[in-house]
């Protein structure tokens, strides 16, 4: 049975009350619906451009951003890799939403499947391995960790999933989503896509949770600042049955949090910098347009006209004045034309 090592430290203890605090103010603060939206696009790029990073991917995050507005058909790897990414946040953003979200093997599968797909061979995406890993320093290309074997990885990733599951509102969520992480990785049950698996799912668990920051939270750009000291904090140096009973958790679980923290900070920041700027744009009749386009899409100047009062001139000018101010992007032209969130 998995049962880890770690104590509450006092930093520990500050951290997980910060997180508390910070997420309660978030949470009880109304912000323009627009802004959300731009920001959990944001938060998906930087993501994805992080994530990706970490693994070694080169793309800068100029290019992450352009990738996903317009998607070549003609990809390579590096482009690939990202896409993959951005589309499993996507489906969590989902599925959360849904309140689907269940913390299973099959989940687990599922998203390693999507992050690798056209990555590596089709009997190794969506599979635990069957074959012996070993972990390398990028910089001298040495092993530095020998994972568990093949025949102990299904056990121990069942013990892993379990002790998340039994200990749903028993511990509090940062310790069994910090827990899942590290020791996700040390088990490394996939011949690729390791980190990104362990990433998203620890995630996921956080949301499924209650610290439901997920489309807006990007922690994967705080490891992503200074990967060398993620690798170390997260990893394992040396043979896995060697150290796998002197494993404390505890440094991790700090580390892990401080993380939370800067990110919260920085969404905390960015959105109230971004309603300083939009709120002077948002009048009523840019309200009701926004609400419309977000439970249909689009919407034209007929559509424009049942749901206000507004004289055809002056709703003619109200569109204007939102693409203007950048709220929506116009299409088609005449009687075809229509109007969209910019993205």
């Amino acid at each position: 049975m998995f049962n880890p090592r770690y104590s509450i430290s006092p930093k520990l203890l500050e951290n997980i009350k910060r997180i508390a605090a910070l997420t309660s103010e978030l949470n009880n603060r109304a912000f323009p619906k627009l802004i959300t939206l731009e920001m959990e696009r944001s938060a998906r790029a930087l993501s994805a451009y992080s994530s990706t990073s970490i693994e070694g991917n080169p793309l800068p995050l100029t290019e992450v951003k352009k990738l996903l507005k317009h998607s070549p058909k003609n990809l390579r790897d590096t482009e690939k890799e990202v896409l993959n990414y951005n589309a499993t946040l996507e489906y969590l953003d989902r599925i959360t939403k849904s309140k689907k979200l269940d913390i299973s093997l099959s989940f687990i599968l599922t998203v390693q499947k999507m992050v690798t797909e056209g990555l590596i061979e089709n009997h190794r995406s969506g599979k635990i391995r069957n074959e012996p890993v070993f972990v390398n320093d990028p910089r001298t290309r040495r092993t530095v960790y020998l994972p568990p074997e093949t025949s102990d990885v299904p056990a121990l990733l069942d013990e892993l999933i379990g002790f998340a599951l039994a200990n749903e509102g028993v511990l509090d969520p940062l310790i069994i989503a910090g827990i899942f992480h590290k020791q996700f990785v040390i088990i490394h049950p996939f011949v690729d896509g390791n980190g990104r698996t362990a990433r998203l799912t620890s995630k996921s668990l956080l949301a499924s949770m209650g610290l439901d920051t997920f489309n807006l939270f990007s922690f994967e750009n705080y490891y992503n600042k200074n990967v060398s000291n993620y690798f170390q904090k997260v990893g394992l140096f040396g043979n896995y049955y060697e150290l796998k009973e002197v494993v404390d958790f505890t440094e991790w679980l700090e580390y892990f949090t401080d993380g939370i923290i800067d990110e919260l900070l920085r969404v905390k920041k960015e959105l109230e910098k971004s309603s300083l700027a939009v709120e002077p744009r948002i009048n009523i009749e840019s309200s009701v347009v926004i609400d419309y386009l977000n439970k249909h899409g689009s919407i034209n100047e007929m559509e424009y006209s049942t749901i206000s009062k507004r004289a055809k001139s002056t709703r003619a000018l109200d569109f204007r004045k939102m693409v203007d101010q950048g709220i929506i992007d116009r299409f088609g032209k005449g009687r075809n034309t229509f109007y969209r969130l910019k993205k």
